[in-house]
């Protein structure tokens, strides 16, 4: 009998602690995610308004460019007019427009808005369907996996930061999160 109250008591006090552990480990996780979408190389994209943001500091895009209903230009001023499939080599000099396969920004219905936002509200807008294209989780971490866009992140050209957190490291802590439902921290 003694044994059975000392099996329930130890049972008692460590329920719940693999559920504070595990979401301890999926806050951890989102906060990578969160610090890599925030970085200048996703959010100058992921914008708020309609003219996109460039260089590390997020100014306003140069030449007045507009994000377009399709998120790929404004009529007569396509993305692909200046953004080419590739980084332009070093040799070109600093600052010339970066490029990578279908260069675009997200279309004006589904902006995907990453700026300003705090951890809670980033994970909820990044979840939700109805602004983020359709994506379920799995989808999602394919996009974030294997988008050349994206990967573009990591290989951003001459003059430019590339996202801080490796990409493997951010794919990791994406799968992590997203296997664990996708829960938002706070």
């Amino acid at each position: 009998m003694h044994r059975r109250l000392l099996a329930f008591a130890l049972l008692v006090l460590t329920s719940g602690v693999s559920d504070r552990v595990s979401a301890a480990s999926t806050d951890a996780d989102f906060a990578v995610i969160q610090k890599v979408l925030q970085h200048p190389r996703c959010q100058n994209c992921h914008i708020p308004g309609d003219q996109p943001l460039q260089y590390d500091e997020g100014r306003p895009h140069a030449q007045y460019v507009q994000r377009g209903v399709d998120g790929k230009g404004a009529l007569g001023m396509a993305c692909t007019t200046c953004h080419g499939s590739a980084n332009l080599p070093a040799s070109y000099g600093a600052h010339v427009p970066p490029g990578a396969p279908n260069w675009h920004l997200p279309p004006a219905d589904k902006k995907m808005v990453f700026i300003g936002l705090g951890t809670h509200d980033l994970c909820t807008r990044l979840k939700d369907q109805k602004g983020n294209n359709g994506k379920d989780l799995p989808a999602l971490l394919e996009h974030v996996d294997h988008d050349a866009l994206v990967l573009w992140g990591w290989n951003p050209g001459q003059g430019r930061a590339p996202v801080s957190i490796p990409h493997a490291e951010f794919v990791a802590a994406f799968k992590r999160w997203a296997d664990a439902g996708g829960p938002c921290p706070g």
